[in-house]
């Protein structure tokens, strides 16, 4: 299976929505560590990436520029 690609400031969904009820999370921070914050509420969290990759279910707007991926 093909890993899936994300970088900072990615609009993404996770499998379990969050408890205010938005399913819209955006990165934040990103290292060993990757904090997401709910789009809803603002409520930030800290995750471990190999935690993260697992939870995470599909990028739903990508930061990446245009140019920068033809390249």
């Amino acid at each position: 299976m093909e890993k899936k690609q994300f970088q900072l400031g990615d609009i993404v969904q996770m499998k379990k929505p969050h408890p205010c009820g938005s399913n819209e999370m955006e990165i934040i921070r990103m290292g060993m560590d990757i904090r997401i914050k709910c789009v809803g509420c603002k409520h930030s969290v800290l995750v471990p990436r190999t935690k993260f990759e697992s939870k995470l279910k599909k990028v739903l707007r990508s930061n990446a520029n245009p140019e920068e991926a033809s390249s």
